[in-house]
């Protein structure tokens, strides 16, 4: 009798966790990731790489869905009206916390989402030409002082986060450097390698082959600590601006109102995906470092990095173009 017993419960066990792996399987679907820039970028191949890892660990579906325009906009806007359901979810920079300053949108980046994860971030660096008698942050401030307006700044713009952190640079430091906006930072490293600009503001992928080759010196990383590929480059607060610390960020969002259960799923699966050992060599062909910083203390962080440009924003008046 006993043994009967004992087998029942154990069917009984197995039946349930197949019915719902059943249910699972049926109400959830596919999950779709919107990236809100063409494929190829930063944010395209973080989302692939964690989506195959996490396709491969809990057998789901799991499609990236490249919808560039409007400055991420058309992308964001499409996961803010997306069901709640956990299968559609946004990965976006920094960017989510910029544009509604200049903008005005459909959505708000503080009650539109519900924040899943920081899983990873670029440091960015400011860099001239190897050329340049600047071989400092001190030096290119003290020429900027001296010839207010002569020496030129660029970074991707304009109403980027790059573009806001310089405004909130040339507050803080007194200093007069005209800003040039590019459509991207490639163009801007070209100009800059061809000593049409004095300076860039640039992220350390973009610039790590220069740098080795010798064609741009970097002056200071815009970091929170020295970047471990240019262990001589001192970090923007050792040099007493702590304001230029700017880490490219790639967050990872659901729409408001998903379930607390669904969120922590999510949040499972992306942080230990982010964290995997074998991710690591690709993230650093990317210049990328895992964050893994979730749930309600990745909604503080979100919230910081909001009121920062806002006031950067504000302080700068820096208007829509």
């Amino acid at each position: 009798m006993m043994v009967r017993i004992l087998v029942a419960a154990a069917l009984a066990a197995v039946l349930l966790v197949l019915s719902v792996h059943a249910l699972w399987s049926q109400t959830s679907g596919p999950i779709k990731i919107v990236v809100p820039y063409a494929a190829g970028g930063g944010a395209d191949i973080l989302a692939r790489l964690l989506a195959d890892r996490i396709s491969a660990a809990h057998q789901v579906t799991m499609i990236i869905e490249n919808r560039a325009g409007g400055g991420t906009v058309i992308g964001t806007e499409a996961v803010a009206r997306a069901a709640p359901d956990g299968n559609t979810l946004l990965i976006v920079t920094d960017t989510i916390v910029v544009v509604p300053h200049l903008r005005k949108l459909s959505y708000d980046p503080l009650t539109s989402f519900e924040p899943i994860c920081n899983l990873a971030a670029t440091p960015q660096v400011i860099v001239v030409n190897a050329a340049s008698p600047y071989r400092s942050l001190a030096d290119l401030v003290a020429a900027a002082r001296s010839r207010p307006g002569h020496l030129t700044v660029a970074s991707p713009g304009p109403g980027s986060a790059a573009h806001v952190t310089i405004e909130m640079f040339k507050r803080s430091a007194d200093v007069n450097l005209t800003y040039i906006p590019y459509p991207g930072i490639a163009p801007a490293l070209s100009a800059l390698i061809g000593d049409h600009i004095t300076s860039a503001f640039s992220t350390y992928a973009a610039v790590a082959e220069q740098l080795r080759a010798g064609k741009l010196r970097a002056l200071a990383a815009a970091s929170v600590a020295r970047i471990e590929g240019l262990p001589d480059v001192p970090a923007v607060a050792e040099l007493g601006y702590k304001e230029l610390e700017a880490d490219l960020w790639y967050g990872l969002y659901a729409p408001a109102k998903t379930s607390a259960a669904t969120l922590a799923r999510l949040v499972n699966w992306f942080s230990a995906a982010v964290r995997l050992p074998e991710i690591k060599p690709k993230l650093d062909a990317q210049g990328l470092a895992p964050i893994a910083l979730c749930g309600a203390e990745f909604g503080v962080y979100v919230r910081q990095q909001y009121d920062k440009y806002a006031r950067g924003i504000r302080e700068s008046n820096i208007k829509a173009e």
